[in-house]
């Protein structure tokens, strides 16, 4: 795939956006105020995942209106994982990192996130204090609970929707649906290294969640076996020299 505008930047930020045409405003706003302040150059990638609300057409409107925001439109809705996807295989900067459109998180927070980069692979957000409800809550911990012993990521929150890393590894990631909830087991498999930082979250306010009991506990436990069988299988290699040119 040849190289895109991205590659003029250090950064780029991913939003998978489905249906979420009341936030679209706010979230304009705040990506307006942030990339002045990112201590990296960065733009901002839209990616439209077949939204049937008007998202698609909100978002060509604000692309138009920033010289640093771009889109990418799917053809049908495919869910969060293919979202990434196709974000990450159309992103040429040298960073990468996404957010969800629910302006539940901060964009301002990917500077707590960046300067860690030099280090690590992956770095991951922690949603200090979250603002959702009990139940919800309750679902988070048991299926982060069960996927870090099914695992051994060691990642307390990974689906904190803030994130950040290397273009070239998130290139690599063996992404299938379901797996944006491993993207952290999933460096490891590359031999990166992974951080967590804790992040602000915020109540939605706007908008419908798009995940329920089925999505976030029946999903994640068939995906365990699903990452563990891939664990035993990962091809990872080095090359010690060559004579290519």
């Amino acid at each position: 795939m040849e190289k895109n505008e991205t590659s003029q930047y250090a950064f780029t930020i991913i939003v998978p956006v489905y249906n979420e045409i009341e936030n679209i405003g706010r979230l304009e706003e705040k990506l307006q105020h942030f990339l002045p302040e990112s201590i990296y150059p960065t733009c901002v990638l839209f990616v439209d995942d077949g939204s049937t609300d008007g998202s698609k057409e909100r978002i060509h409107t604000v692309c138009e209106q920033n010289n640093h925001f771009f889109y990418l439109d799917l053809e049908k809705n495919g869910g969060l994982s293919t979202a990434l996807k196709a974000g990450f295989d159309y992103c040429f900067s040298m960073f990468v990192g996404y957010m969800d459109a629910d302006m539940q998180t901060d964009a301002e927070d990917f500077n707590l996130l960046l300067t860690h980069l030099s280090e690590y692979q992956l770095v991951t957000g922690i949603r200090a204090d979250r603002k959702d409800s009990f139940f919800k809550n309750l679902q988070s911990k048991i299926a982060n609970g069960y996927r870090r012993m099914m695992t051994g990521d060691g990642i307390s929150d990974t689906g904190c929707p803030l994130k950040v890393l290397h273009t070239t590894y998130a290139k690599r990631l063996p992404m299938f649906k379901g797996m944006h909830r491993f993207l952290p087991a999933l460096i490891l498999l590359q031999n990166g290294k992974v951080e967590q930082i804790p992040v602000r979250h915020y109540p939605r306010i706007a908008g419908k969640s798009k995940y329920h009991l089925w999505n976030r506990l029946t999903g994640p436990f068939i995906d365990c076996f699903v990452y563990r069988w891939m664990k035993k299988r990962y091809i990872n290699y080095q090359i010690s020299s060559t004579n290519l040119g």
